[in-house]
């Protein structure tokens, strides 16, 4: 139980960073900038509701992960997908993402925990 607990806890680390920080350091200077597409208030609106359903779904995940009796095989989808985001996101990035390595351990500690 305790891969669970630290695969939700890297999600919920990862919702609040992305959602807080990434917002402020990347969406924010877009949604400013007002160029091409940006220029249009509906494509910022639906960027910024974007960028926040993203970080819910971080934390629909975080809490399926942690629920008592969640099925092992949901478990292993979840994890799966989590360590294939930050795998992916490691060798998009070449490692200079911050993101890589928490993505990735919420993955194996799913997997982990599902798995055992």
């Amino acid at each position: 139980m305790i891969w669970l607990g630290l695969s939700s806890a890297c999600m919920v680390a990862a919702a609040l960073v992305h959602s807080v920080l990434g917002y402020r350091r990347l969406i924010v200077p877009l949604l400013r900038s007002g160029d091409g597409l940006l220029a249009d208030a509906l494509t910022r609106r639906i960027l910024r509701f974007a960028w926040h359903a993203t970080a819910v779904l971080m934390l629909v995940s975080a809490a399926a992960v942690s629920w008592p009796g969640a099925p092992k095989g949901l478990l292993a989808v979840i994890g799966a997908a989590w360590l294939a985001t930050g795998s992916f996101n490691a060798i998009y990035t070449k490692g200079r993402h911050i993101a890589w390595p928490v993505l990735s351990a919420a993955g194996l500690f799913a997997l982990i925990g599902g798995l055992s």
